[in-house]
């Protein structure tokens, strides 16, 4: 079963994926002139001009909620990894699918805001409404979304909280010697809380959590900077020269740099793969585009900032080894020695052990609960916006019972994970959200027209001298058709 799983998941996480995300990601960028550059400074005032409602959270919870989701454990062991195995240069390209991604995130979340729907009072929406709604509802399109629903609900809902459980237990019993099964408890109860809340309150536990988690490691990553800041020059250097195969250290894995810089850049950021839509969807905004914008935002935040914090502090300790990706030999070992199963938090561990000896892997543990505790509160979200979808499409309401059902699975999944979690878990779940990537990626490429149209719509009303606020949306004069939400506000307005 495992060999077979396995067989799949180097199938579907193959590199034809890496280079769709790639190719989506260049696509993007060039049909809106760049507008991750151009519109930087919109982007920012977005992030915190929108305000909450009754029905939807704020640009700021929005932003937060979907960054809950891709800030995780990748952030820590990923960029260790694309360091172990394609050297320093892999951080550079990690950074060029940061800025390629944010025109798949702005496409992916502008559709979602476009085409979301009122559930029980509140705003919900995401990659299986856009497919069914911007292909035309018709019976393809719908098979279409359901098919995209039923892998996130496994993926996300039943297969992956595990693991992010594991990795709070794990990190917590190494640095305080506190027992999983405690921290599994722990960590069921915590989670619960928030869940059980609604989208309102993962939205205000995420817009707490999130800046607080990312700004205590970046300054960690800061301070670790200007303490060894004479070593700056060198790494940067050592970062761009290793990313084009100009350092002969590195320059027999260049092919390896610029993989491995794709593959955790893409896994890291998570633009163009479906899961930051679902919380942009429930913003409340005057136009799809102002989510977009913010969404696109978020990659910068997650790979610019704290990818770059993880990289940087590796980096700037010596605290690395890089190893051959098929022989597993060293080529190159920067101060301490690792071995390839060491791969992961421990260079982390080491970089903050320089600045306090012992203090390493109690800041990692730290880091890791903060990281994957908002982890598994996206999940959650994310799951039952696709539950919902499934229930009100097969029954044509909405099921209370469904959701209950998926928040004790999951928080069951949570506690499970947090005493044993299994490798074969964790490899389906990587197919389910390699999945929903290839579904969501060829849906936003082939909606993308849709998109653009509410891109220029906005850029247009910005150019003629509207303030951000000012700014309306109206589906039916850009001919764009089952935004039925967009078309009831505006008949709402007239009335």
């Amino acid at each position: 079963m495992e060999n077979i799983v396995n067989t799949v998941n180097n199938i579907v996480w193959s590199n034809w994926l890496v280079y769709l995300c790639l190719g989506a990601g260049i696509y993007f960028s060039l049909r809106t002139k760049f507008s991750q550059i151009r519109n930087l400074k919109e982007m920012v005032h977005l992030l915190f001009a929108g305000e909450k409602s009754e029905e939807g959270i704020s640009s700021f919870q929005g932003f937060c909620t979907a960054l809950a989701g891709r800030i995780g454990t990748g952030n820590i062991a990923g960029v260790a990894t694309a360091i172990a195995w394609g050297g320093p240069g892999a951080l550079f390209w990690m950074w060029v699918i940061a800025f390629l991604g944010a025109g798949s995130a702005f496409a992916e979340s502008t559709l979602g805001q476009l085409y979301k729907e009122k559930h029980e009072g509140q705003y919900c929406g995401g990659p299986a409404y856009y497919i069914e709604k911007g292909f035309g509802k018709k019976g393809w399109a719908k098979a279409y979304g359901m098919i995209f629903a039923i892998v996130t609900v496994i993926a996300i809902g039943v297969l992956l909280p595990g693991v992010q459980s594991n990795s709070i237990a794990a990190a917590v019993q190494n640095a305080f010697g506190i027992n999983v099964t405690i921290t599994g408890i722990a960590l069921v109860v915590l989670v619960g809380v928030v869940i059980f809340g609604g989208i309102k309150r993962i939205g205000s536990a995420a817009e707490f959590i999130v800046p607080f988690m990312g700004g205590a490691y970046i300054l960690m990553a800061l301070i670790i900077i200007i303490v060894n800041i004479g070593y700056l020059p060198h790494v940067i250097a050592l970062i761009f020269k290793s990313a084009f195969g100009a350092e002969a250290t590195f320059g027999g894995i260049l092919g390896s740099t610029i993989a491995w810089g794709v593959k955790r850049g893409v896994y890291s950021n998570e633009a163009g793969q479906g899961t930051g839509p679902q919380a942009s969807s429930a913003a409340e905004v005057s136009h799809p585009a102002k989510q977009g914008f913010v969404q696109a935002f978020s990659v910068y935040v997650d790979t610019l900032f704290v990818c770059s914090a993880t990289g940087f502090m590796i980096l700037m300790t010596n605290n690395y080894t890089t190893f051959n990706e098929n022989t597993k030999a060293v080529i190159f070992n920067a101060g301490t020695a690792y071995t390839p199963d060491q791969i992961g938090p421990a260079y982390t561990q080491g970089a903050v052990n320089t600045l306090i000896p012992g203090f390493g892997a109690a800041f990692v543990a730290i880091a890791l609960f903060f990281f994957a505790f908002t982890t598994l509160m996206a999940y959650y979200y994310i799951a039952e916006v696709n539950v919902n979808y499934i229930v009100k499409r097969l029954t044509g309401n909405g099921n209370v019972m469904a959701t209950h059902v998926l928040k004790v699975v999951l928080l069951a999944m949570t506690f499970y994970g947090a005493v044993k979690t299994s490798d074969l878990a964790w490899a389906m779940g990587d197919i389910g959200v390699g999945l929903m990537a290839w579904l969501n990626i060829i849906a936003i490429l082939a909606l993308s027209n849709i998109a653009m149209k509410c891109f220029k719509d906005y850029e247009g009303q910005l150019k003629s001298g509207k303030k951000s606020e000012e700014i309306y949306f109206d589906p039916v004069a850009l001919g764009i058709k089952n935004a039925d939400f967009w078309e009831e506000l505006n008949k709402q307005k007239i009335d």
